[in-house]
């Protein structure tokens, strides 16, 4: 028997869904602001233009980690303490991608199995493509998204410390650092960058015989943190710990990022970093678009491989290649 194609959706239909709460329509709306298609590119547009003035009402909170410090076992029980309180949470996960098929790999509802199946709870796995940062390309989108939905708090996990993570501190209200105690050098084993980048700082798996250490692991990051330059926002990052087994310290967590919300808009930084945010955005897309157009370009197209043939065998300066395909794509 052959199967129906699903009905396209108008961008009222969506926006009507969105706005309502469905999130059968949600998740269509992700997968069409996800998808490379122009036709696609332009309906998703739209409905993100429609659904923009009941965005910003949520608070966006980054996490990210060293490798084995527990991302997704920390996000379920940190989630389902916010849904505890009677807060809608959506959880936007970003995996590794498949060199092969490109698609996620790792299978976040399968990861958070509780969170997934609590009714103020909504996880959306997408795969990290070639997006810098442990991001997907359209994170920032689906973020809005999701607060036109209705859900209060936005959290995105990201794939791990490592590759610009300035990317994710730029999507988000607050950054949350996920550290290990124990796991030998802490201090300098993670880039002074991102723990500078750091909101809070929370110590994981203090539980059982890991307590003690997870307690001086607490003590050298404050002792770190105070030799960093204070911020012209005046808010002093919190060392925190907490246990994901045993649901200890992730109230202490929300508490903070609540702090953090009211002291930031009590001193005018919550929506001027907001506003900063909304620039950069517009000057990603226009380096997106210029490099999307450029290597579609068919002169360009028609002129790259020779090109990249004759820099590849020393026949030709990489600066000079580069100039002559850009001079081609004006001219043409």
């Amino acid at each position: 028997m052959k199967q129906r194609r699903r009905k396209r959706l108008t961008a009222d239909e969506y926006a009507q869904g969105i706005l309502a709460g469905d999130r059968i329509i949600l998740s269509r709306a992700i997968t069409l602001i996800e998808s490379a298609l122009p036709e696609d590119n332009e309906l998703a547009e739209t409905v993100l233009e429609k659904v923009l003035p009941q965005t910003g009402n949520s608070l966006r909170i980054g996490i990210t980690g060293v490798p084995g410090v527990g991302k997704s076992t920390f996000i379920e029980s940190f989630g389902k303490q916010l849904t505890s309180i009677g807060k809608k949470v959506a959880v936007l996960t970003v995996d590794p991608s498949s060199q092969l098929s490109k698609g996620s790999i790792l299978g976040d509802k399968t990861r958070m199995e509780e969170l997934a199946h609590d009714p103020l709870a909504y996880i959306r796995p997408s795969a990290s493509g070639s997006a810098l940062g442990g991001v997907n390309a359209k994170t920032r989108e689906s973020m809005l998204l999701c607060e036109a939905a209705g859900f209060e708090a936005i959290i995105i996990e990201t794939v791990g410390v490592g590759q610009s993570e300035t990317t994710v501190h730029g999507l988000v209200d607050f950054f949350l650092l996920l550290m290990l105690a124990g796991a030998g050098d802490e201090l300098q084993g993670i880039k002074r960058g991102i723990m500078e980048m750091a909101d809070t700082i929370a110590i994981t798996k203090a539980d059982g015989d890991n307590l003690k250490q997870s307690k001086m692991a607490q003590r050298e990051y404050k002792n770190a943190l105070h030799l960093f330059p204070p911020s012209e926002t005046e808010w002093y990052p919190k060392v925190l710990t907490c246990s994901s087994l045993e649901k200890t310290g992730l109230d202490k967590i929300w508490e903070t990022i609540v702090e953090y919300e009211s002291h930031m808009k009590t001193k005018g930084f919550f929506n001027r970093k907001r506003q900063k945010q909304n620039l950069n955005w517009m000057h990603e897309t226009i380096h997106q678009q210029l490099e999307q157009r450029f290597y579609h370009h068919p002169a360009v197209n028609k002129q790259m491989s020779t090109m990249e043939q004759d820099v590849m065998n020393g026949e030709q300066v990489a600066i000079k290649a580069a100039k002559q395909l850009l001079e081609l794509y004006f001219k043409s």
